[in-house]
């Protein structure tokens, strides 16, 4: 969605660089360059006002005029009032100290109110938590039979004691659902109201006599991060009219400009909770400002997806492929197995996205030409092989290579290209961990020199054990163990870079 701002940013922010010193003049046009990139993408007059005046106080200071990079300096304010813009810490979700906590959802019609219940109770259940649904949209045709399928994916109980479709009392629903999470030892109760196509008297009312009978512990605005500038509109709407104490964006996949919902959080004042990105359930995440700003000026967004990796990695297997790969002993059963749980993070240009520089013109081309489709042909012939081949690939002869090709829907030229792109790529995989540490690949030297002493007869010192696919640092060039906070992935990645030349499966023309 911030495709066309990080762009604009990113172009802004390029002409600072290379420059010792930077004048009055040289501020000034890149504020009015950044100005220009937020006005395209909808973001509020007054918020961009407000966003260009700080930057030029602070760009204009004794910061940047006597910092040593003023350039990089520049790109450093902007992403700190970035930062500030969408609501400077994380904030987490309050619950009550004593249960059911009630979360009440608020918004317009078609700004996925119901599907976002169903994320947020997904979420919570992961979190050790028991959520419950009530069913209080009675309204709009089919919704407490939406709810109840949303409810049954995201695998909790969904409360709909009325039919809906114009039948029942909402106000008189929300409040037998929190007695009835009371009574079955429910801790959190997630009410999911009525919307209407605009803001009027009657959905503010019902909202308003649902909020003060069960007394909700977070009230979430829930807006569609694609309706333009109508978002702010109706968000100062809720806020006279219902109040809510956090914002939900949803639809951060779409193409729309997305700027109107950055100006939510800083017209309200209220913070930003959850960000919801696609229409699985999973796709729905706790929002950071911090690493959405990164992401937008394309620093990119390197602990979520460490974090999205933890999820869906099993340590033990991940420790056991690390030994494998520093020993050379990886099999194509280890391969596919880090095949399907990379597949599980989502499609793997949003994962490579999440990589700094993702936004540069070669990235995007390369990230462009990723296609999923490679790896569902790769999976195929994998397992169109016995245990034993994929055990010990070097076994797989012609006659082989013809039956797994017809039992797996390729041609042999495909099976070949596997099974020789794998070889070349473990004899890679073993040298660069001999190379930074990885896995097995230290312990195993470590036991075969076990005993041995130094040149003054004492044993040398024991290293410590790294963490799974964690680098020496040591081992690293001095360029990236010295990158500034943040700001690595922007203009210093290493010298010869080049990220249209990285080896991505290629879509057919």
């Amino acid at each position: 969605m911030f495709d066309t701002l990080s762009d604009r940013l990113g172009t802004a922010l390029a002409g600072l660089r290379g420059k010792g010193r930077l004048s009055e003049a040289d501020i000034d046009a890149t504020a009015r360059e950044i100005r220009i990139a937020l006005l395209e993408a909808d973001v509020a007059l007054p918020v961009v006002r407000a966003f260009i005046a700080r930057i030029k106080e602070r760009a204009k200071g004794a910061e940047v005029s006597q910092a040593l990079n003023p350039a990089q300096q520049v790109v450093k304010i902007v992403n700190e009032e970035l930062i500030a813009v969408l609501g400077g810490e994380t904030r987490r979700i309050a619950l009550a100290k004593e249960p059911p906590s009630v979360i009440m959802l608020a918004g317009l019609q078609g700004s996925g109110k119901t599907t976002l219940a169903g994320k947020l109770a997904r979420w919570l259940k992961g979190q050790g938590h028991t959520p419950l649904l009530v069913a209080c949209d009675l309204q709009r045709p089919n919704a407490v039979n939406q709810l109840q399928i949303v409810g049954e994916r995201a695998g909790v109980t969904t409360f709909a004691p009325e039919p809906g479709n114009g039948v029942g009392d909402p106000v008189d629903v929300a409040r037998r659902g929190v007695a009835h999470a009371r009574d079955k030892m429910y801790d959190i109760v997630i009410v999911d109201t009525a919307g209407r196509l605009g803001v009027d008297a009657e959905l503010m009312q019902q909202a308003s006599d649902i909020r003060d009978a069960v007394r909700p512990d977070e009230t979430l605005f829930v807006v569609d991060a694609m309706i333009g500038q109508d978002a702010v509109a109706t968000a100062e709407a809720f806020r006279d009219g219902v109040g809510f104490s956090g914002v939900v964006l949803t639809k951060l996949d779409g193409d729309a400009r997305g700027g109107a919902a950055l100006s939510v959080r800083e017209v309200t004042g209220q913070p930003i909770l959850f960000a919801s990105n696609g229409e699985k359930l999973e796709d729905f995440d706790v929002f950071h400002p911090d690493r959405m700003a990164s992401r937008i000026l394309g620093m990119g967004d390197l602990l979520t997806l460490i974090e999205q990796a933890e999820q869906v990695f099993d340590a033990e297997k991940a420790q056991a492929t690390a030994d494998k790969i520093g020993s050379g002993e990886l099999t194509l059963e280890d391969f596919l197995d880090q095949m399907l749980a990379i597949r599980k993070m989502g499609p793997i240009g949003n994962i490579l996205g999440m990589l700094p520089g993702a936004n540069s013109a070669q990235m995007k081309e390369a990230l462009a030409q990723v296609d999923d489709k490679q790896l569902d042909k790769l999976q195929a012939i994998i397992r169109g092989m016995t245990p034993a081949e994929r055990e010990n690939p070097k076994i797989i002869n012609g006659s082989r290579r013809l039956r797994i090709a017809n039992g797996s829907g390729v041609t042999v030229s495909d099976v070949n290209d596997l099974v020789n792109r794998f070889f070349e790529a473990r004899k890679q995989m073993k040298a660069m961990a001999g190379q930074f540490g990885f896995g097995g690949g230290g312990r195993r030297q470590s036991k075969t020199r076990k005993g041995k002493k130094n040149a003054k007869g004492r044993k040398g010192p024991t290293q410590a054990r790294r963490p799974v696919g964690m680098p020496d640092m040591s081992q690293l060039p001095s360029s990236l163990q010295q990158l500034p906070p943040g700001l690595g992935g922007l203009d210093q990645l290493p010298p010869g870079f080049d990220p249209s030349k990285l080896n991505f499966g290629k879509k057919k023309p």
